[in-house]
């Protein structure tokens, strides 16, 4: 049993393994053995998981998941297997408590009447000066 949180703890028989032969150092026994984890979890077949904790994972990460409502975790980080196999554990992990954190809604707020003036001030100066640019004569000639 993989314990995510307090909520969330997943039977280690839903979580799929595969090992793959992984690009990046190791020199010729890179080529020999397969040394990279593909952890793979179908979050809409689970039994582990609750409805509520699907809806977050679907609504806060449907962008992660494959076309077969699968999370896809790839970790070749290391050059052994375990390894390997423990950091895809915690990225899932860590995949999983993000998913379902409750995002806050943003408050809106409003620009305090002392910078609402300062804006206003400083637009009278800018143009003001702007003002101060035009040609003597042509005010002359309107008169």
């Amino acid at each position: 049993m993989l314990i995510i949180n307090e909520e969330i703890s997943i039977d280690e028989n839903e979580l799929e393994f595969s090992f793959v032969k992984a690009s990046g150092p190791g020199g010729q026994n890179i080529n020999k053995v397969a040394t990279s984890v593909q952890l793979r979890f179908n979050v809409a077949e689970s039994k582990s998981i609750n409805e509520k904790v699907k809806i977050l994972i679907f609504k806060n990460s449907c962008n992660k998941l494959t076309k077969n409502n699968e999370i896809l975790i790839e970790a070749k980080r290391f050059r052994t297997q375990e390894k390997n196999k423990k950091d895809a554990l915690e990225r899932f992990k860590l995949f999983l408590l993000e998913s379902v954190k409750v995002k806050k809604k943003r408050k809106k707020t409003l620009p305090t009447t002392s910078s609402v003036e300062r804006r206003i001030e400083t637009k009278k100066k800018r143009a003001n000066i702007k003002k101060l640019r035009e040609k003597v004569n042509k005010k002359i000639q309107t008169e």
